[in-house]
């Protein structure tokens, strides 16, 4: 995984099963991206206070380049 999205998120088998989640927390990443299909990250946040605001915009950041990458290759 990169160092940076380290930072941030933990993939351990010992924690959810090994699925993608906010470092420190048992949320998955996904629940995320799950939450912002059909409402808002202020909602996400009030739903898992274990993910703090900086932990979730740097997801989203991380997505959004990731994806732009992608698109620009």
């Amino acid at each position: 995984m990169n160092k940076d999205l380290a930072k941030y998120i933990t993939v351990d088998k010992e924690i959810a099963g090994g699925v993608a989640v906010f470092k420190g927390t048992r949320v998955a990443v996904k629940t995320l991206f799950d939450y912002l299909e059909e409402s808002s990250l202020e909602q996400f946040l009030a739903g898992f206070p274990s993910v703090s605001k900086v932990q979730a915009e740097a997801v989203i950041e991380m997505a959004a380049d990731k994806l732009l990458a992608e698109l620009a290759a």
